[in-house]
């Protein structure tokens, strides 16, 4: 007879726990490798390699360094690259002129990559901060960030980078219509297959140290609160998501990830476009910085914090982790 003293369960959740095969074929969410955009940042010449000393494993590149190391990341499965620009301080000037020159050596490096590996997706950053001597996203006078004058710039960098063979642009700006402006300027020079991966939720996060001092581009005055988001409001994401997709956008990005997994969420919910994270370097230090501590297992925190980004709703993930975690699932 049955024991009737024991509570009776309808339902027994670990039952679908109870060992690796079962927990498999129920797993909701997965980290594929196809799905993450791996960050390279490049400098000017031949045969240098630079680790960024608040990024472990993280390297400035030149074009020939650069060349190799796609190559390796191609091999691992990674399909995808969003390229940063390591400008010189003798090529910033208050216009951001250089962004768009036929001379920039960013622009070479595009064009040498799409040529040797046609395969790869190239994404291209577009703002004027690695350009600026005033290290802010627009254009500076007399203190004030100008949004419409920036707009012009930043088309004209675009136009240049799809000139390069760029597949994806990325305005990382935060301007007022910028998409709008940089669509138009990419049709009129019949660059109408060229995306764009609009920076949509851009907060001014204290996550992005790492970041400027990998490009050096870190602003020179004040900070970025009136034109990035306020890490306080996710309501006005929706409204920035908005205005992108109206204006042409191809992929909206959240930026920070770990720290907006709500708002990766409330834009998944509210549009069909894709959307993009970006795990950025601040939140790739502290893992790092954790793990070299021993406080904690860097590679299941890190396997862990990417997992939470696509169960969050990310179609894509731009991460630091791309390569390691790549090469990690070849063993």
């Amino acid at each position: 007879m049955p024991d009737t003293r024991k509570p009776y369960l309808t339902e027994r959740p670990r039952r679908n726990r109870a060992n690796p095969r079962i927990r498999a074929l129920v797993e909701e969410n997965q980290i594929r490798v196809d799905k993450l955009i791996e960050p390279l940042f490049l400098l000017d010449g031949e045969k240098k390699i630079e680790e960024v000393s608040s990024m472990p494993g993280i390297f400035r590149l030149s074009e020939d360094n650069a060349h190799r190391h796609v190559e390796k990341s191609l091999k691992l499965g990674i399909k995808s690259f969003i390229l940063f620009p390591i400008i010189p301080d003798f090529l910033k000037d208050t216009s951001g002129s250089y962004s768009y020159s036929e001379k920039n050596f960013y622009l070479k490096i595009i064009s040498s990559l799409k040529k040797k590996f046609p395969e790869a997706l190239l994404i291209s950053d577009a703002a004027l901060d690695p350009y600026s001597v005033d290290g802010h996203d627009g254009i500076v006078r007399n203190g004030e960030i100008l949004n419409d004058a920036t707009l012009e710039v930043l088309a004209k960098m675009s136009v240049a980078q799809s000139e390069a063979g760029i597949d994806i642009v990325g305005p990382s700006d935060m301007m007022d219509g910028r998409v709008a402006h940089i669509r138009h300027a990419l049709d009129a020079h019949n660059f109408s297959h060229v995306g764009i991966m609009a920076y949509t939720a851009k907060y001014a996060s204290a996550f992005y140290g790492p970041f400027r001092d990998a490009l050096h581009s870190a602003p020179k005055f004040g900070d970025k609160k009136t034109y990035q988001m306020n890490p306080a409001n996710a309501r006005e994401a929706l409204r920035e998501a908005r205005l992108d997709s109206t204006e042409g956008a191809d992929y909206l990005m959240v930026k920070p990830a770990l720290s907006y997994l709500d708002v990766i969420y409330r834009l998944k919910i509210a549009t069909t476009l894709p959307i993009v994270c970006y795990n950025v370097s601040g939140e790739y230090a502290m893992v790092k910085a954790a793990g070299e501590k021993g406080w904690i297992d860097a590679q299941r925190v890190r396997d862990e914090m990417l997992l939470s980004f696509f169960r969050a709703g990310a179609d894509a993930v731009i991460t630091y982790f791309a390569h390691e975690f790549a090469l990690a699932m070849q063993k």
